[in-house]
């Protein structure tokens, strides 16, 4: 029942929203921060950086490193 108000409040599943606000959190790290990735997928709580890779990959299109790479270009 608690994923059925969330979502009808949320417009998103809990995990959905967790997996995004995790994603944005990450996107941050990786624009202004130096934590290596295996660290930061560890703080975001997924148990390897394959697998935080994997989601990050998933929701941005493209690896943590290679996003990194790209938003320092920007700057």
């Amino acid at each position: 029942s608690f994923a059925l108000r969330f979502k009808t409040v949320a417009g998103v599943a809990p995990l959905t929203y967790l997996t995004r606000w995790r994603m944005r959190l990450a996107e941050r790290e990786l624009r202004e921060g130096s934590m290596p990735v295996s660290a930061l997928a560890l703080s975001l709580g997924y148990t390897s950086e394959s697998a935080f890779s994997n989601a990050f990959k998933r929701m941005t299109g493209m690896a943590p490193r290679r996003y990194r790479v790209a938003m320092a270009r920007e700057a």
